[in-house]
């Protein structure tokens, strides 16, 4: 049927870099400017590459990765949740819904998906690689999650299978306190398969390397740089595996391992879609997500005085409980000194 038709191999996408060969579709989202943090309009590239790749028959394995070697995926776009989603909160339930299909396009691949974690995953980014199937890190990448640190929570896939990946006590540690978990840890935890060098000092792998060992070499000074070819070389090990494999018994082998998945995803999305989009009218999400474009620390500790005083955390300025003496305007802040509709002092 021509509804199945795959794609045309090199299809252009504007912020995903999609390309078939050999078997194997390699998917990347193409943001390093922004550590490869995914628009609205990315999130609905990436699902239809997904999608694709998943119905092409000649494909056996996809590989998604990052560009460059800073990022694998940091989430969503934070500064166009500053713009538009706080600007206009209704607008975040139909923004989840694109979030949604892209992740079950993941989940739902009849083909398995290797995580090619080329640099950090944060927030978003580490609830990608969870999707996936498989995962080689980085030796020089973290993974996190961010969301109690910027006014949100992580409920597009942390929350469900964090539990079931790493255990109770840790998914609470990572969704708490959002520590960054080195590649090592990373490995022993489950949360990937492999872990490969990709440091370099003077062309020599750097075993173990240091935090100021990753940024030079980030920065490609003093000797230092980053090399994934172990990297590739250990997913091209994986991918060779699979291409021996029945494509339908591997098929269905995925959505039998996803049971528990499925189960937990289903259960609690619909409800995270809506609570997050209400949670967008709050003072929380503004906060966190103003500072992070402001390059400034959150206020936690004025926002947790409110509470404690309460002082109608829930409103930037105060509960909308003041009607205006002079032009009769209602539903003002109590905070406010004057009226904003006529300018009449409202307290005296």
């Amino acid at each position: 049927m021509r509804e199945f038709e795959p794609m045309q191999d090199g299809a252009a996408f504007k912020e995903v870099l999609y390309e078939k060969k050999d078997g194997v579709a390699r998917i990347t989202i193409n943001r390093p400017q922004n550590y490869n943090s995914y628009s609205t309009s990315a999130l609905r590239e990436l699902a239809r590459a997904f999608e694709d790749a998943g119905w092409d028959d000649r494909i056996a394995a996809v590989i998604f990765t990052g560009a460059g070697d800073r990022a694998f995926c940091t989430g969503g776009d934070v500064k166009e949740y500053a713009t538009e989603y706080v600007r206009r909160p209704r607008d975040y339930w139909k923004y989840m819904g694109f979030f949604r299909a892209y992740i079950e396009s993941i989940l739902h691949c009849p083909k398995p998906v290797i995580a090619r974690i080329n640099g950090m995953a944060a927030g978003g980014g580490n609830e990608s690689n969870l999707a996936c199937d498989l995962a080689v890190m980085a030796e020089h990448a973290w993974l996190g999650q961010v969301g109690t640190s910027v006014g949100s929570v992580a409920c597009g896939g942390a929350t469900q299978w964090l539990p079931l990946v790493v255990g109770d006590r840790r998914a609470r540690e990572m969704l708490f306190m959002n520590p960054r978990i080195p590649a090592r840890k990373a490995l022993e935890w489950g949360l990937v398969n492999a872990v490969e060098p990709s440091v370099k000092k003077d062309g020599a792998w750097v075993a173990g390397p240091t935090e100021e060992q990753i940024r030079a070499a980030q920065e490609r000074k003093d000797g230092y740089s980053i090399d994934l070819s172990a990297v590739d070389a250990r997913i091209a090990e994986y991918v060779k595996s699979l291409k021996e494999k029945f494509p339908e018994c591997l098929r269905y082998t995925k959505i039998q391992t996803n049971q528990n998945k499925e189960a937990v995803w289903h259960a609690t999305v619909g409800h995270a879609q809506d609570w997050l989009a209400l949670h967008f009218t709050s003072p929380e999400p503004q906060e966190g997500m103003n500072a992070f474009s402001e390059k400034r620390r959150t206020d936690v500790a004025g926002l947790r005085a409110r509470w404690a005083e309460d002082r109608s955390p829930e409103y930037p300025w105060g509960a909308p409980v003041s009607k205006c003496p002079g032009c009769g305007a209602k539903m003002l802040p109590d905070q406010f000194t004057f009226c904003g509709a006529c300018g009449k002092a409202l307290k005296t």
